[in-house]
């Protein structure tokens, strides 16, 4: 027999039985992993705690994890209300991680305070990494009183990729409108990031409540950089899709900012835009995972 007519000789009955068996096995973990990856939904942006000027009924997190849950979220990234006017930086993550683990393990990530205008704070990003392994900071320059061209920010953006964390900077938490008088922090300026993160071309950074103040060519200049946004503040008919005309869909994650919005304000913004399955995939998840340095 002919080396050609070996190759094309037929299979033996075990040999084929085995060859189907895994290949069927292969389209099951295939069609297991997509289904998996359809249904997950990822919130980016949510807080535990008490907000420090009005009360909310989610403010215990066992509420606010039921809450989540029932509405189809799978994953949740969390920081702290605490952080905003809380001096003991080092106790505020204490007690965030402590609750993401009571609370949601498996299902809230913590992202820690960090606030480099106070002494010792480089001992709390050390905790941060190498005590409760928080996969991310979620800072709040306008409430910690500094700029985005202060070097301690820039200290933190070079301590950040060193330990391979990403960077969630909140622009503001409420609206200008309905902020208590007597406590005036206007919104960051994020002007400043575009010349900072061309020294950090490797670090991961997220904006937080940024559609407010952060409009047309400022988005797109940010989006080239790498940095990435949610849609907390995103306002207007059809905005998901609009705002896609003009960033990439990877660097677009859903964000709630619940329990100070309603969740389901946020979630009306994926029903109300015309998206298409592979856009919709990406806020629900995919960007998040891309984000995080997942799969």
């Amino acid at each position: 027999m002919t080396s050609l007519e070996s190759a094309a000789a037929p299979l033996s009955r075990r040999a084929f039985l085995q060859t189907s068996s895994a290949l069927l096995a292969s389209l099951s973990a295939a069609a297991e992993t997509s289904t998996a990856e359809q249904k997950a939904w990822i919130d980016t942006n949510i807080s535990l705690g008490h907000w420090p000027f009005r009360q909310h009924r989610l403010a215990e997190p066992a509420a606010l994890v039921e809450k989540l849950l029932t509405q189809g979220i799978t994953e949740a990234w969390a920081g702290s209300f605490d952080a905003l006017l809380h001096k003991d930086i080092s106790s505020v993550n204490d007690r965030l991680a402590a609750d993401c683990q009571k609370h949601g393990p498996g299902f809230l990530r913590p992202m820690a305070a960090l606030n480099p205008t106070l002494p010792g704070w480089e001992e709390d990003l050390r905790r941060v990494v190498e005590v409760h392994d928080m996969p991310g900071i979620r800072l709040h320059p306008n409430y910690h009183g500094y700029a985005l061209d202060d070097p301690r920010f820039e200290r933190v953006l070079s301590l950040a990729t060193e330990t391979r964390r990403l960077v969630q900077i909140a622009v503001i938490m409420e609206e200008e409108r309905t902020i208590h008088s007597r406590v005036n922090v206007p919104a960051t300026d994020t002007a400043p990031l575009t010349k900072i993160l061309q020294k950090h071309p490797q670090l991961k950074v997220q904006l937080l409540n940024a559609f407010r103040t952060i409009r047309g060519l400022s988005i797109a200049s940010l989006a080239k950089l790498g940095v990435s946004f949610e849609i907390a503040m995103l306002e207007g008919v059809n905005g998901v899709a609009n705002l896609l005309e003009k960033l990439p869909a990877e660097q677009l994650c859903f964000g709630s900012h619940a329990p100070f919005f309603y969740f389901e304000s946020a979630k009306l913004k994926l029903q109300e835009s015309d998206l298409t399955p592979a856009q919709l995939n990406a806020l629900r998840s995919s960007s998040a995972r891309r984000l995080s340095g997942g799969s």
